[in-house]
């Protein structure tokens, strides 16, 4: 537990980061994260806060243009591109075994039948929504592409939504860390604002799936 903690710690220091590969380690922090199932303990949504702020304290000769701006620009889109690529891969697992959760033959269910037709179902309707909204729950984000790949969810909806969460949640969390960055009290209090960011983005949408609407009464 203590080697796991001593982790996070790590991965929440700019300057551990950048000793260790910089921003390429994020990609590749990033990409595990949202693309293979033992990934889903990663803290992808601290990692995109803190890059934004190595970002816009690089200062002059930053990585790789001196324009802090351009910086912010381009390693966004990489880190877009990096969870988009994430997902394929997530969804590409699922649907390639998804027989090992169905079954086959006299092969038992890893999943039952009734679980696989409600989510079938869940996906076909409101599929889209799930792989949108799964960007900004931590675990949850690395385990919903994985079922659209094991439903065989549409694959060109799969990827519109894939997109639109990614460009969202990378633009929202990064554009905060690189905001937010040069704030000394951030810097002297980041796990707090960390968390506290994390908390901003995801509990909207938690109350959102925990609430139901209420009923209609009829007149």
């Amino acid at each position: 537990m203590d080697v796991i903690l001593e982790s996070f710690e790590q991965l929440l220091d700019p300057n551990w980061i950048m000793s260790k590969g910089g921003l390429y380690l994020v990609l590749i922090i990033l990409f595990i994260e949202t693309g293979l199932f033992f990934g889903f303990f990663l803290p992808g949504d601290p990692l995109l806060f803190v890059s934004g702020m190595i970002i816009a304290n690089a200062g002059e000769g930053a990585i790789p243009f001196d324009n802090e701006a351009f910086n912010l620009a381009f390693w966004g889109v990489l880190f877009i591109l990096s969870t988009i690529l994430g997902n394929i891969v997530g969804y590409w697992s699922g649907y390639k075994f998804s027989h090992f959760f169905r079954g086959s033959g006299d092969k038992k269910r890893l999943i039952k039948a009734k679980h696989i037709d409600s989510a079938e179902a869940f996906y076909q309707k409101r599929g889209g929504f799930a792989i949108l909204i799964a960007r900004f729950l931590p675990v949850v984000r690395t385990f919903v592409p994985i079922v659209g790949g094991i439903v065989k969810m549409d694959f060109k909806r799969f990827m519109l939504f894939n997109i639109l969460g990614a460009i969202l949640w990378v633009g929202t969390i990064t554009t905060a860390g690189f905001l937010l960055g040069e704030n000394q009290w951030v810097q002297d209090n980041l796990e707090w604002t960390v968390l506290g960011i994390v908390a901003v983005v995801t509990l909207p949408v938690v109350f959102k799936m925990l609430v139901k609407k209420k009923p209609k009464i009829a007149s």
